[in-house]
């Protein structure tokens, strides 16, 4: 089981790895450089992937590569499956994914920033890492790669003189990443804190880089539940819906001291004990609270069958939940970049279109750390206020495009925007 604090798989043998590559990571290593040797016959990840090519984004800023790297088992799993996980992330939080692979039994769409040459590489290795010790990712995970329009001028690694002496260790994905990162050179940090990240453009890449009838559209850091696949492929089998509908998972903060819950009588427990809370409770309480965690957690907490808990039915302005739809939902919108209106202008743009949210039952998603809004960072707040400004077009697009009169549900709302 995992557990922030400690390693992350204790289940997982020190070094589980894939046999037929070449170069072994049991072994210590001299350098990241020794696994680029002229006899190295196991390619790295993405090694065919020529970034100087791909299309471009709607907006003409970004380069687009899809299906840079293919799972092994992705097209079966995805003809054999309804839902595909969407997700995506920059390269420093890619160090989340294998307990999303080990919860998430089933084909996964991974789209990835790499922001310059140097984060590439760290790219490489760590994906390579990946692969080679958690057969999940190895067989279930695509990857998509977007890169900024000033990539070819951001520094090149010429070469790679990094220790990795007992660094590549399967049970500590943290650490390994941690370790990869420290190749990246301070011009390469500078352009990342200078350029917002492209949350939107990242999501749409993630949701058309599925191939099953739905879509279930997360972050990088939010962990479905155990056992999700086989429970959603059976609900969704027989799933009725008369409408476009959207299946709502709920999310909880779960404190780093807890062991992830099994089941949502695991996640109750937690709760009881102060060590789980719906998400974004105390930050920004109306992220989630359309929801209604009060009713689900009072519905049916059989673990073996999802329904659904209950309907959406006070819809609140700036709710951005996760949730499962077939992906003709609206794309979103990627004027919105870094923080702020991301996901609730997309989620608020359904709603305008009449979409109907359902909650599910057991299933949820956690993410790790009971949040505290004194800890965000003030270019955070930045972000979003560029962001609320861009909004103020968007509102009334959507007003245009389906002649139905979005203010009216603004109106009674306009304060939360501030405090968001």
């Amino acid at each position: 089981m995992y557990n922030k604090k400690r390693k992350y798989f204790p289940s997982l043998r020190k070094h589980q790895l894939h046999s037929d590559i070449a170069f072994s990571l049991i072994q210590p290593l001299a350098g990241l450089d020794s696994l680029l040797a002229p006899n190295n016959t196991a390619p790295l990840a993405f090694d065919n992937a020529d970034l100087s090519y791909g299309r471009w984004d709607s907006q003409h800023l970004y380069k687009i590569k899809d299906f840079a790297l293919l799972g092994e088992q992705y097209t079966e799993s995805s003809e054999s499956s309804l839902v595909c996980l969407a997700t995506q992330t920059s390269v420093e939080r890619l160090n989340s994914l294998p307990q999303v692979a080990t919860n998430w039994q089933g084909p996964m769409s991974v789209a990835v920033f790499s922001a310059s040459h140097e984060e590439f590489v760290v790219l490489q290795y760590f994906v390579t890492y990946m692969r080679l010790c958690f057969p999940n990712i190895r067989e279930n995970a695509t990857f998509h790669l977007l890169t900024p329009p000033d990539y070819d001028k951001l520094p090149r690694l010429v070469s790679i003189s990094f220790n990795l002496r007992g660094k590549f260790d399967c049970q500590y994905p943290d650490r390994t990443l941690k370790a990869l990162l420290k190749l990246r050179s301070l011009k390469s940090l500078q352009w990342r804190q200078r350029n917002p990240y492209p949350q939107n453009h990242m999501r749409n890449l993630a949701r058309k880089g599925c191939q099953t009838k739905y879509t279930f559209l997360t972050d990088i850091d939010i962990v479905p539940s155990t056992n999700s696949v086989p429970q959603l492929n059976k609900f969704l089998k027989t799933a009725n819906c008369s409408k476009n509908c959207a299946y709502v998972i709920p999310t909880f903060e779960i404190d780093v001291r807890a062991s992830f819950p099994r089941s949502k009588y695991g996640l109750q427990r937690l709760m009881k004990k102060g060590l789980a809370r719906p998400f974004h409770e105390k930050v920004f309480i109306y992220n989630q609270y359309a929801t209604n965690f009060s009713k689900w957690l009072s519905s049916n907490t059989n673990d073996t069958e999802v329904s659904i808990s209950h309907v959406v039915t006070n819809f609140e302005f700036l709710y951005e939940p996760f949730y499962i739809a077939i992906d003709s939902a609206p794309a979103h919108d990627e004027r919105f970049t870094g923080y702020g209106f991301t996901r609730n202008s997309q989620v608020y743009e359904m709603h305008i279109a009449g979409y109907q949210f359902y909650v599910l039952t057991p299933v949820f998603t956690g993410h790790w750390g009971l949040q505290r809004k004194q800890a965000r960072p003030a270019w955070r707040e930045q972000q979003n206020n560029v962001n609320r400004r861009k909004f103020d077009v968007f509102k009334s697009e959507i007003f245009l495009r389906y002649k139905n009169d979005p203010r009216l549900l603004l109106q009674s709302k306009k304060n939360q925007i501030l405090i968001k």
